[in-house]
């Protein structure tokens, strides 16, 4: 049954509502931590999906691949604000780039690979480590004096692009980090890992858009693993949202908002995991 045809009034105001509200959130958090936003658009997605009965084996995957469509352009303008305030190093970009564009490509095939109860296991375990990392803030820390030389910066960049495109991230989660760890100042992390989750995003999503081409059950409104309806409607609050959260990155008392965000995220894991038994 189309669940979309069945919807009254009140269901698709809900619906509408909830995708708009989500596109803020992830926005606002895609702007404060260069995350990308996946990490909220990807339950969402899932739990708004869920709540109009929903429950089609490619669920995860039209989840995850939707979330990297949306990281192109809220990538984008997250990229550019922290580049206006000169937080972007292009150097780094390139460094990475390589290695994540091959992770991706890994990480891409074997989401195809997965069945969708997998693929929400594999993201819920994510999110619980994603939590911890955020809570210790690597970025207290400064193990090197300096980015490593190739091949580790291959070696890293092909794990956080297969990482984040198996669970539908920007891959800022993993980025900054590594390069706190580095030496990297937190605010150039942050705005270097905002252009990396665009070169993560773009060819994730047109890999999840390809692999869905011709998969049954998934969401009307879907080109491949991608729902242009969901994109359609969570872009405008997420675009208008990021730029506050730029703003507060560089203005707000960022380890209180990041205890925050990792509680919420262990939340969702939890959620996530209940769901599936």
């Amino acid at each position: 049954m189309d669940i979309f045809a069945a919807l009254v009034f009140q269901d698709w105001a809900l619906f509408i509502l909830s995708l708009t509200v989500l596109g803020v959130v992830a926005g606002f958090m895609a702007g404060l931590f260069g995350v990308g936003g996946g990490l909220v658009l990807v339950p969402g997605l899932f739990f708004v999906f869920q709540g109009l009965g929903f429950e089609a084996e490619s669920l995860m995957h039209v989840c995850i691949g939707t979330s990297l469509a949306l990281i192109i352009p809220n990538g984008l303008m997250s990229a550019r604000a922290h580049w206006r305030k000169g937080a972007v190093d292009f150097g780094l970009v390139k460094t990475l780039g390589a290695g994540v564009l091959t992770g991706v490509f890994m990480g891409v095939v074997l989401a195809d690979y997965l069945a969708s109860a997998a693929l929400q296991k594999v993201f819920a375990g994510g999110v619980l480590v994603f939590a911890g990392v955020m809570l210790f803030d690597p970025a207290r820390l400064k193990v090197l004096t300096g980015v490593p030389a190739r091949p580790w910066t291959g070696i890293v960049g092909a794990g956080i692009g297969a990482v984040s495109s198996l669970i539908g991230i920007g891959g800022g989660t993993l980025s900054v980090p590594f390069m706190s760890l580095c030496g990297v100042p937190i605010h150039r992390a942050i705005g270097t890992a905002a252009a990396l989750g665009v070169v993560i995003a773009v060819p994730g999503a047109l890999g999840f858009m390809f692999t869905g081409l011709g998969e049954d059950g998934r969401p009307p409104f879907s080109v491949g693993y991608v729902n242009i309806l969901a994109w359609a409607l969570i872009l405008p609050g997420a675009l208008v949202s990021v730029k506050a959260g730029v703003w507060a990155a560089h203005k707000a008392p960022v380890d209180v908002m990041r205890r925050v965000f990792s509680g919420f995220l262990v939340i969702v894991a939890i959620k996530i995991w209940i769901d599936i038994f």
